[in-house]
């Protein structure tokens, strides 16, 4: 059971960061493409804004594939932890804690969870190279 466990939490973590991603690099499910986050980027003090829209949609969307393959985790987990990280710094952490209002609790519980991870491994039910 410990097994089906890790991968239901892979497969979470792996798709909300491959949406992310996604969001970012191509605008699909209602994001800006890399365009749109790139002005964004801007306007919060991040230059130059598209290059960094751009590395930010690779980490998210390369740390979804490994976490829902199962593959590199410790990888998988660093590419997290610095983008919630650059994320907590630029736009959550002035909020408090709280996600109700803007805070950084759902981006540090997601680098918690990665870091969990990394460290137990991915389970029985994982790519093993």
């Amino acid at each position: 059971m410990e097994d089906f466990g890790l991968l239901l939490i892979r497969l979470m973590i792996g798709v909300v960061f491959v949406f992310y991603g996604t969001q970012k690099l191509f605008g699909w499910f209602g994001g800006y493409g890399i365009k749109g986050t790139g002005g964004w980027f801007e306007s919060i003090g991040i230059k130059p804004g598209h290059v960094a829209a751009t590395l930010s949609g690779i980490a998210e969307l390369l740390s979804g594939i490994l976490f829902v393959l199962g593959l590199w985790l410790p990888l998988a987990a660093v590419l997290v932890v610095v983008v919630m990280l650059g994320a907590i710094a630029k736009v959550h952490g002035p909020k408090g804690f709280a996600n109700g209002g803007g805070g950084f609790e759902y981006n540090l519980f997601l680098i918690v969870v990665a870091i969990g991870l990394a460290l137990i491994g991915p389970g029985a039910w994982a790519l093993h190279f």
